[in-house]
């Protein structure tokens, strides 16, 4: 083939190249093209939607945000219309007193600023489960506040969804309470579907136990494909942190971005979308979220719902940006493996360079105990979890029901309403579970999966934190997770 590529290049010179009149300019010479590289027709499609969510707040969550501008600059040189991205982010990043650059996100070292353009559809406190319901059903009256954008799609339209943030076995994190929980986000799918709001949609989930929020109940005729970061028992991972390589700009106190969302970005921008398909940026994603088969400190990327979609091609849900027409439609790069963190100790990273970067004891004092009282809540739930399943079960059999996954292919929990019931008992007596906690949904839909009573674990959570100050975790300051 390289030979192939030579001798067409002499022949074009030996042909255009006498006078002025006769050399091509460089765009034409750039199109020419073998006979087998020639594109397909492209695909008519009704309009692209799209909805972009970070779910979390805070400085030491800067990445979700800035994969989600990321995201948005993405598309829009894809050419998608604004009206037709709606973007979720809390949006107290940008101008954060702990932002080096005021006004700017960028989601690598050397990125550009991403945060140009993005619109405010839905921040601070309009960014919930509700609202987002809500927009992707197209219901314009359910929507509380914000720009009131929704996706108002028709029988031919396509949507892309993505979001990014921390989750937990069976539930995605929401900077506002309730989280997102895996059933009824898979009804709210199926509304979307019977009211036939669009032809195909595809979904990209950045979170830690992404796979959990469909193993075992995404339908595989809802004309819907989903990717997910991990697996239903594994984190996912921060990237571009302070220490790394490549590290961040010095200034810079928090990670950039997360492993899968940069994986998939980077990929979409560096080939052409009109000749990639679906499953070429799946293979691509994978091994390099795998972090080159490195899963102690990488995932495994999934997909669920309807997997005949993976042979489209990109630009049906991501656009096409024609900077990119002669680039390849997919090329395996040697890439090295990247520095990362759990998802869940990314927040400890952020203080921990907040504290060794701040300036006079007084605020290294508050930092720490920022630190410490952060720990000190991290080691209660893992105690109380614990002591109440010694409580529910015995000592002996207690860590073998409460740690127990379930097989492959088999939802996380059988009654999802006694799993949000037994969240709320919990919260109520030893406080909120927080992004952290998050991990432990799998200890409770195991309670519900054994049959214990909601009586039972009342009164097992009374025994176990009656005595415990919850101080700042109390639910009434930040919401229950469970509604």
């Amino acid at each position: 083939m390289a030979t192939h590529r030579f001798l067409l290049f002499f022949l074009v010179l030996a042909v255009f190249g006498g006078g002025e009149g006769g050399r091509l300019n460089q765009r034409e010479s750039a199109i020419i093209k073998l006979p087998t590289e020639k594109e397909e027709p492209a695909e008519e499609v009704g309009t692209r939607w799209a909805v972009l969510v970070a779910g979390s707040s805070g400085y030491g969550n800067y990445r979700h945000q800035a994969d989600v501008c990321h995201a948005y600059q993405l598309l829009r040189k894809g050419g998608l219309k604004e009206e037709n991205i709606v973007v979720f982010m809390y949006d107290d990043i940008a101008m954060n007193e702990l932002n080096p650059r005021p006004g700017v996100i960028i989601n690598h070292p050397q990125g550009e600023n991403v945060y140009t353009g993005v619109p405010k559809d839905y921040t601070g406190e309009r960014v919930t489960t509700e609202n987002l319901y809500a927009v992707l059903l197209g219901n314009k009256s359910a929507v509380k506040g914000g720009s009131g954008k929704v996706v108002n799609s028709k029988p031919d339209d396509r949507i892309f969804l993505y979001y990014s943030d921390h989750g937990g076995p069976g539930v995605l994190g929401m900077p506002n309470m309730p989280f997102l929980y895996a059933m009824e986000f898979i009804e709210v799918l199926k509304k979307k579907h019977a009211s036939k709001g669009y032809k195909e949609m595809v979904l990209y989930i950045e979170a830690c136990e992404s796979g959990s929020i469909f193993e075992g109940i995404m339908p595989k005729d809802l004309d819907i494909y989903v990717t997910t970061a991990s697996n239903a028992q594994e984190s996912s991972f921060g990237t571009h942190c302070p220490g790394m390589d490549p590290s961040p700009p010095a200034e810079y106190i928090t990670c950039l971005g997360d492993l899968y969302s940069v994986a998939w970005m980077e990929d979409s921008e560096t080939h052409n979308l009109k000749r990639e398909t679906i499953k070429q940026q799946y293979d691509m994603v994978k091994e390099r979220t795998s972090n080159f088969n490195t899963y102690s400190a990488g995932s495994h990327v999934m997909q669920y719902g309807n997997t005949s979609i993976i042979t489209e091609k990109l630009y049906l849900y991501q656009g096409f940006d024609p900077a990119t027409e002669n680039f390849p439609p997919n090329e395996l790069r040697s890439d090295t493996q990247m520095g990362v963190v759990n998802q869940r100790d990314a927040d400890l990273l952020f203080m921990w360079h907040m504290y060794k970067k701040a300036d006079g004891l007084g605020k290294k004092s508050q930092i720490l105990e920022q630190i410490t009282e952060t720990m000190r809540h991290r080691n209660h739930l893992e105690e109380s979890i614990e002591m109440i399943g010694v409580l529910l079960y015995g000592p002996k059999r207690s860590g073998g029901i409460i740690n127990s996954v379930r097989a492959p292919g088999l939802p996380l929990v059988d009654d999802w309403q006694c799993l949000k019931s037994m969240v709320r008992v919990f919260e109520s007596h030893c406080g909120s579970l927080t992004q952290y906690g998050m991990k432990h949904m799998r200890a409770f839909a195991n309670v519900c999966n054994s049959g214990v009573s909601q009586g039972s674990i009342e009164e097992a959570c009374v025994a176990t934190c009656s005595s415990h100050d919850l101080k700042q975790w109390h639910p009434r300051n930040r919401g229950y997770s469970a509604r």
